[in-house]
């Protein structure tokens, strides 16, 4: 199958860790040029030398995903060094588990701003240079907890849901420039510690107590695959949604959860 997506520009958010960092690893195993978009630099620029190893050219850029004057800069920087945009895959999250009721304001603000905002600034910033060069993808990550609902995140859950309802609504607004907008829901994921940023909320010690073996063992239980999800499971997901082999899919949400929800 043809991808298509040598020489393109992929900016790939918290490209950092985990997920992201194998999105932008299997971005540059077909050819892409890719900017590294993270808030954390060790973790960034170790990532842009991994890609560049691999024979792509790459940029690391600094950036708060919520902050919309670097998401900006972040843009335009991206032009500056490869004259174009496109792919963005916004890939930024955060969650912390605890009941609605007892979570303070700030971690509500926190999971709006990362979950949410984060796809809202990252999206406008790029839109205009696709538009006007008649071309783009651009591939959200959600969470199946968007789709269903999860206990113990509900604003987290609020702002995945949003995710979606935005990506179809902007499909249908751009698709006319030849520009997609496709989701994806990752179920439980779970890579090696050494994938983990310095600022991975899977360094925490209530994030951690879910990657012990006896907890991991019971978590695959529930997914009819019997199985936790790695990177490069939804890493292969985007690529495909982003390439020329998706060219006729827009405005869809793919679960890739193991069959933990099947909508």
């Amino acid at each position: 199958m043809e991808f298509g997506l040598a020489e393109k520009t992929v900016i790939v958010t918290g490209a950092g860790s985990n997920i992201g960092r194998s999105i932008a690893h299997s971005f540059a195993r077909e050819g892409s040029n890719l900017v590294i978009a993270d808030i954390s630099e060790p973790d960034g620029l170790k990532v842009a030398k991994e890609v560049s190893e691999i024979g792509v050219r790459s940029l690391f850029i600094r950036m708060d995903v919520s902050k919309p004057d670097e998401v900006e800069s972040m843009s335009k920087k991206t032009l500056d060094e490869f004259g174009k945009i496109d792919v963005l895959v916004n890939n930024v999250g955060w969650d912390h588990l605890g009941l609605f009721i007892n979570k303070p304001r700030e971690e509500w603000v926190k999971e709006v701003d990362l979950n949410f905002w984060s796809v809202i600034n990252c999206t406008k910033a790029v839109l205009e240079p696709m538009i006007e060069q008649k071309s783009g993808a651009i591939v959200n990550i959600s969470s199946d907890a968007g789709r269903m609902g999860e206990f113990q995140e509900t604003v987290y859950s609020g702002c995945k849901a949003g995710v979606i309802a935005m990506t179809k609504s902007l499909a249908r607004e751009v698709g006319r420039h030849g520009i997609r907008l496709n989701v994806v829901c990752p179920g439980a994921t779970v890579g090696s510690p050494d994938d983990y940023g310095e600022g991975s909320m899977w360094r925490t010690d209530d994030m951690a107590q879910f990657l012990t073996p006896e907890v991991l063992e019971k978590m695959a239980k529930a997914y009819p695959l019997r199985r936790i999800g790695n990177p490069e499971d939804i890493s292969n997901s985007v690529v495909f949604l982003a390439s020329d082999a998706a060219s006729w899919i827009t405005g869809q949400t793919l679960s890739v959860s193991g069959g933990y929800t099947m909508m």
